[in-house]
């Protein structure tokens, strides 16, 4: 019982808020009429009427309260959920109080840059006392990282409508959204020439002979069968078979000064975008980091590679590291190309402030 008491204590020393609606408005402006005519007439009739419009006001704030009062609510998403998207949702409504419904109950997100939006709020006409009520919604997490306090609010105007109450609560399950892997302008393009690329770098490095095909420009000479050439009267090479799978080696610079905090937060956006469309198009990634070291999909999915971009920070380096694949594709995210070209990292796809189109209010990347 102790326990009980000290719950809806709780609940209804929670924090409030108040607005007035316009009916509420036109109340109080009949309220004090009646009470400024009264006065002056000294009617007994009047002041009748003024007592049951104060007991009504007065009612209807305690029955709102009371509504309110020893609501629990809990909030679950999807298992994987990227920053930016709007994703389904399921709000679940409990009412704790043993007899008590509560009425006309709002479920809203708070506004707040930083917190979880919803795209409509959620209606509850009646929720019965020890009921649990389920809702869906759409929700939105504006930014990649992990979630302990996301903050919504049960409101209700019940029973007359004259003020709107706002009850705030915060939720304490914790979710990790990954960064965002929506495409960016310029990284369309930017992906088909590097599956090109790829493709271009894998062919001939097996010993297998494959087929024959037509001569594409700026293909080595090496490969030329002459002899299917003059058949056909064009150049025609020789393709042999891959003998592993495309490899591509993927690494972020988190070594970044502070006031390259947005780009590094653009770098992590790229970076996942990169690596979940690789992924999807079959290749293998060998993603690292300063202090990170993850094969996909020998070590685990590409879900492991965005929780960790989800939680990543920049962090100084004492020393930088050099390529390790000899024979994968490169693709290197930071902001000193010069130190890491420096490190055996030329022939590496480099991705590097100033070319790439870059968010409004923020810095970017580029392909050099």
């Amino acid at each position: 019982m102790r326990k009980r008491w000290e719950q809806v204590r709780a609940a209804f020393t929670r924090r409030i808020r108040y607005r007035i609606t316009r009916g509420g408005l036109l109340f109080t402006l009949a309220l004090l009429a009646v009470g400024f005519g009264a006065i002056l007439s000294a009617n007994n009739l009047l002041f009748l009427i003024l007592a049951a419009m104060l007991a009504t006001f007065l009612v209807s704030g305690v029955v709102s309260r009371l509504g309110l009062a020893a609501l629990e609510l809990d909030f679950l998403v999807p298992e994987h959920v990227p920053a930016g998207r709007h994703v389904p949702g399921k709000l679940f409504v409990r009412n704790r109080k043993w007899l008590m419904p509560s009425f006309s109950i709002r479920v809203e997100a708070i506004r707040d840059p930083d917190s979880p939006s919803l795209r409509s709020g959620v209606y509850f006409a009646l929720v019965a006392a020890g009921e649990t009520l389920e809702g869906a919604v759409d929700v939105r997490f504006p930014r990649r990282g992990a979630y302990r306090q996301n903050s919504f609010a049960f409101s209700t105007s019940f029973p007359f409508g004259f003020l709107e109450k706002a009850a705030r609560v915060t939720l304490r399950r914790e979710m990790i959204v990954y960064p965002s892997i929506d495409p960016q302008p310029g990284f369309d393009d930017l992906l088909l020439g590097i599956a090109g690329e790829i493709e271009t770098h894998y062919r001939g490095l097996g010993k297998d002979f494959y087929r024959i095909r037509p001569y594409e420009a700026m293909e080595s000479s090496r490969h030329v069968d002459w002899k299917a050439s003059a058949h056909v009267g064009s150049l025609q090479v020789r393709e042999f078979a891959r003998e592993q799978e495309q490899t591509v080696e993927m690494y972020l610079d988190r070594d970044v000064p502070p006031a390259l905090d947005a780009w590094f937060e653009h770098a992590v956006d790229c970076c996942a975008f990169l690596a979940w469309s690789l992924s999807n198009q079959g290749a293998s990634i060998h993603f690292r980091a300063q202090g990170f070291d993850f094969r996909q999909p020998e070590d685990g999915d590409i879900y492991t590679i965005l929780k960790y971009l989800a939680l990543v920070y920049p962090q100084r380096a004492e020393e930088t590291e050099p390529p390790l694949e000899e024979t994968s594709y490169k693709i290197l995210l930071t902001a000193s190309p010069r130190r890491f070209l420096d490190a055996g990292w030329l022939g590496a796809r480099i991705l590097d402030p100033g070319v790439l189109p870059i968010p409004p209010g923020g810095a970017g990347n580029a392909a050099a």
